[in-house]
């Protein structure tokens, strides 16, 4: 399978060619829609997925409380459990905005990490920026304003597609948002009326970027700077 040049996932792309070589014979290309579970709570990790259009939501799961705790998308990939050494993650893993990727079964990948130090390595990486980003999400949550937690959202899931469009309901980002869809209305509302997104029958359009930069201030940056110092080097 001739998936080299085709390959646009970040992570992917910075491996050397002899640890890609480990993983390229087991990855498959992948249509992913949204809502599509990649991984459930406490449940065996069956396949890995490296988005490169998608972008999935780790989410924690209380009863019918679900609160986003982790966004990944063509940066990065899913299975994190499985380079910390275990199969069953304690968070829900689901498509957020549909796209494609690649994706491997969990025990192949286990196999090419067990075999590969520098891969383990690069992946490890990877997992640190997952709980750093996971730290800011959880400070965002607690001292941001909505809107500036809105405009911190917007620009992770801009960072992860290649376009300026994003197909996302106010039911998905109540979620992503942990507050009631009004909440989310009068948060959308206000970047609106600045002038820095447009939203209309489930779509955000961002308009101005830099204007949402100045909305989140530092509740963003922080994990953006820290993959770039960790993995990209």
């Amino acid at each position: 399978m001739e998936t080299t040049p085709r390959i646009r996932n970040k992570l992917l792309k910075l491996l050397s060619p002899s640890d890609l070589a480990l993983l390229q014979p087991s990855l498959s290309p992948a249509e992913l829609p949204q809502r599509h579970y990649i991984e459930r709570p406490n449940k065996p990790i069956e396949e890995v997925c490296f988005p490169e259009t998608a972008v999935a939501s780790v989410v924690a799961v209380q009863g019918e409380l679900q609160v986003e705790i982790g966004l990944i998308g063509c940066e990065g990939m899913t299975g994190s459990s499985l380079i910390l050494g275990t199969d069953r993650p304690p968070h829900a893993t689901f498509i957020q905005i549909a796209g494609d990727g690649l994706r491997m079964p969990a025990t192949d990948f286990r196999t090419a990490i067990d075999s590969s130090p520098t891969m383990r390595t690069t992946f490890m990486k990877y997992v640190q920026v997952l709980v750093v980003q996971t730290a800011h999400t959880a400070v965002a949550n607690s001292v941001g304003k909505l809107n500036e937690r809105l405009a911190r959202w917007l620009l992770m899931a801009h960072d992860r597609v290649e376009k300026d469009t994003l197909v996302l309901t106010h039911e998905f980002l109540s979620i992503m948002l942990a507050v009631r869809r009004a909440g989310v209305t009068e948060a959308v509302q206000d970047l609106e009326e600045k002038n820095l997104i447009n939203c209309k029958r489930g779509m955000v359009t961002v308009l101005n970027r830099k204007g949402l930069e100045q909305v989140a201030g530092k509740l963003y940056g922080t994990p953006e700077k820290e993959y770039r110092r960790l993995v990209v080097q």
